[in-house]
């Protein structure tokens, strides 16, 4: 109960009462919007269960090729979730991102047939996002390729997991015509329940600021704890959780009228004077990815 209390303090100190009245109580211009995707998905059935009952449309990011990836899809499909291809590549620290990965070394002909093989693998693929990655992500050539086969496949998206600040995912999806999205907030980087709480509130402020956030988290029982209990808490706030492909929309239709606005400082036990754009910046690059 005291850790409901301590969040709920967290939350409204972050978004500010005077904030929420601006937003209406559904989405259009001037309502605010957070998208949620949870990772790597497809190595534990019952982790990828719990994540498919989260409330809401919560993105789920599952590995290719992967022992419950077809099951951990159709259950997600069937309860409305959106399902992403969780692509994984080639790392800077040389961390093994996997099965289906994509390496700078690749030939073209071999990184399509590698993406080929991880498409099928994965049920009810709306969209794709990178695991890892943060070498190949930042090498215009391999991106070109990875863009062009997502282009091929008609009606997909990307989402740039960020992992490096030199990625050329975001500019490259766009310059083949692939809608794509970037991630602004990291969860669960510290896997307990005090750190997601703070990122979650860092989320909200994000938003609140520019009108929308996607925060990445991964099948962590703190993480899903934390969005079991405060998901449905979002509609008190005035803020939207919506699907990528909705948030792709909105962002289209409604940029230009989305607010901008100076918050509170963001509460942080540690200390209490850290700046947005200093907490952003702790964002950009998660270890070893």
């Amino acid at each position: 109960m005291a850790r409901r209390l301590n969040l709920a303090i967290v939350l409204a100190t972050a978004l500010s009462l005077p904030a929420l009245a601006r937003a209406d109580d559904t989405p259009g211009i001037f309502a605010t919007y957070v998208s949620i995707i949870i990772d790597d998905l497809g190595n534990n059935r019952i982790a990828g269960n719990h994540v498919a009952r989260l409330p809401g449309p919560v993105a789920c990011a599952i590995l290719p090729h992967t022992p419950y990836a077809k099951l951990i899809g159709r259950e997600a499909h069937s309860r409305g979730k959106e399902i992403l291809l969780h692509l994984p590549m080639e790392a800077v620290s040389g961390a093994e991102p996997g099965p289906g990965a994509l390496d700078t070394a690749m030939s073209h002909t071999l990184l399509l047939l590698t993406m080929a093989s991880d498409f099928a693998s994965v049920p009810y693929v709306t969209g794709v996002n990178n695991h890892m990655g943060s070498l190949l992500s930042s090498r215009a050539r391999p991106m070109r390729w990875v863009m062009q086969e997502i282009h091929q496949h008609g009606k997909l998206f990307f989402v740039d997991s960020r992992t490096s600040s030199q990625s050329v995912a975001a500019s490259t999806a766009s310059a083949y015509g692939v809608p794509n999205l970037a991630r602004n907030v990291f969860l669960d980087d510290v896997p307990n329940i005090a750190a997601v709480e703070q990122q979650f509130a860092l989320l909200l402020r994000v938003a609140r600021t520019r009108g929308y956030a996607i925060a990445i988290g991964h099948p962590y029982p703190a993480t899903v704890a934390v969005l079991q209990q405060q998901l449905p808490m979002l509609a008190f706030y005035r803020i939207h959780l919506v699907s990528l492909s909705r948030l792709l929309d909105l962002k289209e239709r409604e940029k230009p009228n989305w607010p901008v606005g100076i918050l509170p400082a963001l509460f942080d036990s540690r200390r209490n004077d850290v700046s947005l754009s200093m907490a952003l910046a702790q964002q950009t690059v998660p270890s070893l990815h």
